[in-house]
Parts: C-alpha cells; structure tokens; sequence
C-alpha cells in the first residue's frame, strides 16, 4: 500500500510541521526537544493548504477520463478554485496560489493568471499523486508534473523539481533504493534539460530575455541540479540533530522544498516518523518539508510504515484512503 502510505504520509508531515512553519529552531526546540513534533495534536489533527491542494491535484486526476492538457485543465482549474473558495482555506496558504487561483476563477488564460516569476514550493507540495498514478509512460508524467505547477507557477525552476518530486515519489513507489535516488536525480536533471513541453505549457515561455523554450526550461534544470549538489554535499557528512536548512535551504522555493524534504527523508532510512520530525524541527517552512518527507518515506516503505492510530485521526483520512487505494 505504497500510494496511500505516500499520500498518507505527506497529511502526517504536514500536521506535524504546521505548528512549527514560523518558529526558529530555538522556539522549536524549546517547545518540543531536540528530537522535534513526533505525535499529531488533536483530533482531527489538522492539514494546511499543502495537504489541501495535494487532494485538489488527486481529484482532478482521478476525475480525467486521459491525461491530455484539454481534459486536465478544466479539472485542475476547478479544483483549485474550489480549494481558493473554501471556507476551510484558512491555513496559511501561499500567496501566489491564491492570487493564480483568483485569476483562474474569473476564467482567464492559465498562462496569464499564473505567477510567471514564480518558484514557491506550491509548485511541488502537491505534486505527489502525479507520481503515485500507475501505468503512465516517463513523458506524460513529467508534463502533467509541470502542468500542474504551472496553473499557479510559471518559473522554469517550479516546473523543474515538480517533476523532480514526482519521480522521486514514482520511483521509490516502484522499489527503487532510497540511496540510488540522488543520482537519478542528477541524471534527470541532464537528460531533459532542453526539453519543454510544448503541447501542455504552449506559450508560457515568452518572456522578456528568453530567446526559445529551450533556454527557458534549460534555467530549471539548471538551479534544479545546483541544489542537488548542496544535498550530495550534505549526504558526505549527515548531521540528523542539525536545522536540515542549512544544508540545503529553508524550503521557501520549489527546488529547495524538494532537496530538504530528501534530505530530511535520507537521514532516517526505514525511521519515517524521524524524518517528519526532523523535517517539523527546522526553520524555514516546516510543514512543506515534513510533508514531502513524508511522501517520500511513504512511498519507499508503505503505509503500515506509520503509526497506525494516525490514520483515524488525520483530517481528511477518508479522502486519502480514496485515493490511495485507487493508485495502489
């Protein structure tokens, strides 16, 4: 049960890391131990809008009768205008989703309503399910990887490590060893540098600067595999009581949020509960962290990998236990 593991997972990372986003680690520390949040706190235990827009991207892919840009645009559109409306989206969420989401509702072209400068980790906290959808071939899951992101984010970087996170959940729900994930990482990183997906992101490369869709996706990849070094670098020498933000950045910004969330996730192979934690125990956004953390972790070992009473106490448990047992 590898799907609803991940799914599950990422709802656990982020009620975990929720309580910590905008605490510095001495706030953090004080008020949990150096070991971090290890027990969800109420009941329900309450998402933000990462697990939120994380349900939104599963509804729309499981509403879609094929994965084409015509079919999955009016789904995500929907989807995420209705999370934007929501009386519920009250958790912080990013300003970016909210000023695309209010462009989207008016129905304007996708391309101008997103955040063409862009790269928040809105981009990829929601990615998972793209990764966790079985039967589909490399190319058109990196494109709707991208296209999701690019309804709310149009930074070249954004597109970049959502299809990153989305392979990195693929893979490790297909058995791949968490240790060979760096380097196919890297080597994804080289092999579609170039590529843009013309077909699904039509236009939204044009911008002031940029000579051809080449050179625009090609800065993705770039910043992409520029962080993938920080967190090889960090991998030589790993420090699991150390702010994982300061080896590979606080988490603000799409490629950042994917490489701390690994990192996170690497430092406690088969520990998945330590790897939220650590995720929660850091100072910059601690809830983005600890949910990719978690889908990660969830991915790799499996849904009986948690704490089993977590389940009855998450909010929204029955929606994730939809989806994941759809994709398992």
């Amino acid at each position: 049960m590898r799907a609803t593991g991940s799914l599950y997972g990422l709802a656990y990372g982020d009620a975990l890391g929720a309580p910590t986003e905008f605490l510095d680690l001495a706030q953090i520390v004080q008020r949990y131990g150096t070991d971090g949040p290890r027990e969800l706190v109420g009941n329900p235990a309450l998402i933000t809008d990462d697990t939120q827009m994380t349900l939104a991207v599963a509804e729309a892919l499981l509403l879609a009768d094929e994965l084409t840009p015509q079919q999955l645009e009016p789904l995500l559109r929907e989807a995420f205008v209705r999370w934007w409306e929501s009386p519920e989206n009250n958790r912080a969420p990013g300003m970016t989703c909210l000023r695309a989401c209010e462009l989207l509702a008016t129905g304007m072209r996708w391309q101008t309503a997103t955040g063409r400068s862009s790269k928040g980790c809105g981009a990829n906290m929601r990615v998972a399910p793209v990764g966790l959808l079985p039967g589909v071939d490399d190319p058109v899951r990196a494109a709707v990887a991208q296209f999701q992101a690019a309804l709310t984010h149009g930074h070249p970087t954004g597109l970049a490590a959502s299809e990153l996170t989305a392979f990195a959940v693929h893979w490790l729900r297909d058995g791949m060893s968490p240790t060979e994930l760096p380097a196919a990482l890297r080597d994804r990183c080289r092999s579609q540098r170039e590529i843009y997906h013309e077909e699904w992101l039509g236009d939204l490369w044009q911008r002031p600067g940029t000579n051809d869709p080449r050179e625009f996706i090609a800065r993705g990849w770039d910043e992409c595999r520029a962080v993938l070094d920080r967190l090889d670098a960090a991998l030589l020498d790993p420090d699991r009581s150390a702010d994982p933000c300061l080896a590979t950045g606080a988490g603000w910004i799409a490629e950042e949020a994917l490489a701390t969330g690994l990192y996170c996730f690497l430092l406690f192979p088969g520990d998945p509960v330590s790897a939220l934690a650590r995720g929660a125990a850091s100072s910059g956004d601690s809830d983005s962290i600890a949910c990719l953390a978690g889908a990660f972790a969830g991915a790799a070992y499996g849904h009986d990998a948690w704490p089993a009473e977590w389940a009855d106490r998450i909010e929204h448990s029955a929606e994730l236990a939809r989806y994941g047992t759809a994709w398992d």
